[in-house]
């Protein structure tokens, strides 16, 4: 059984889980590579990446480094000595450094590889309307996403379940497989699978603006999959209109009405104190929304203050 000296390199909330797990099984921790600071929100305060907060709170060694290829810090990492590298949730990593270590350098995906390779695999799973998803641990090389599988574990992903809520179970999931694989690479028993080339895969690609834009003529369940696939971050947004007004509103929560009508497609309905959109095989129930300067409201709280007409739609 070889003893582990690892470094640790992660950002988000999700990181945090893993390493804190690593940490509580008093694995031996030489260091944690995290983002730099960078200004957020509207004051542009400095704000500390997620895995940094938790390192400073447990006095963990730490290495902030703008350019992974830079020598200063190659020779930091060098020095540390460590024979393992775990990485969940980080950014590409050049052949200097997950070659470094003796051991290799594995990393945490939350999908079952090769499917949803990139940047955002928990929320194009909802997207597209996966029913089972899960986390794979695979060796680093030198693409994205593509390394030696080690170990996968599965779970369902539930009917109304949101990107949050599969976030914090995939979580829960990632620290076993983790520490299974610490397990299998201590006792030198890792057996890989190489990923298929020829296999037809389905991409997590990056969220932005584009891709989070509702389109009100896809099938119902299509944008209620959108909606909760981007639940709670960032979140499904469209255009409400009425009256000459447009305010660009957020949407968090909805449910999907299938039933027949003669409504237009994308025109509002408010009664019954609900905001239901009108699609092609339904209605979409707009149940939490969030309109420009306001916090997050239910419908019913939204039409305490704001009247739409009968002439209101979404764009």
């Amino acid at each position: 059984m070889e003893k582990l000296r690892i470094v640790f390199m992660g950002t988000p909330d999700f990181a945090v889980g893993i390493l804190d797990a690593i940490y509580q099984n008093n694995y031996d921790i030489a260091a944690v590579i995290t983002a730099p600071d960078k200004p957020a929100g509207r004051g542009q305060k400095v704000k500390y990446s997620a895995v940094k907060e938790y390192a400073l709170q447990k006095g963990l060694a730490l290495l902030q480094p703008t350019n992974l290829k830079d020598e200063t810090f190659l020779e930091a990492l060098k020095s540390l000595n460590a024979n393992l590298q775990v990485v969940v949730a980080f950014r590409m990593l050049p052949e200097a450094v997950w070659k470094m270590p003796k051991l290799g350098t594995f990393n945490l995906h939350a999908s079952l590889l090769p499917q949803y390779r990139g940047a955002a695999p928990i929320n194009w799973a909802i997207i597209n309307g996966e029913t089972i998803t899960g986390v794979t641990t695979f060796f680093i090389d030198d693409k994205i996403d593509t390394g030696a599988i080690i170990l996968k574990e599965e779970t369902d992903i539930y009917p109304d379940e949101t990107a949050g809520g599969l976030h914090d179970r995939l979580m829960h999931l990632g620290v076993d497989a983790v520490l299974k694989t610490l397990t299998l690479i201590a006792a030198g028993n890792t057996q890989t699978t190489v990923q298929p080339l020829d296999e037809v895969v389905k991409t997590a690609y990056k969220l932005n603006r584009d891709n989070c834009r509702i389109n009100w003529s896809a099938a119902g369940i299509e944008i209620y999959n959108l909606i909760r696939g981007l639940s709670p971050y960032p979140a499904a947004w469209t255009f409400i209109v009425d009256n000459g007004q447009e305010w660009n509103v957020k949407v968090y929560e909805a449910a999907f009405l299938e039933e027949q009508h003669d409504k237009v497609v994308g025109s509002i309905n408010c009664e019954a104190r609900k905001i239901k959109v009108a699609v092609s095989d339904g209605f979409i129930d707009l149940r939490v929304l969030q309109f420009p300067g306001k916090k997050k409201m239910t419908a019913q709280e939204l039409l305490n203050g704001l009247k739409l007409s009968d002439n209101a739609s979404v764009k």
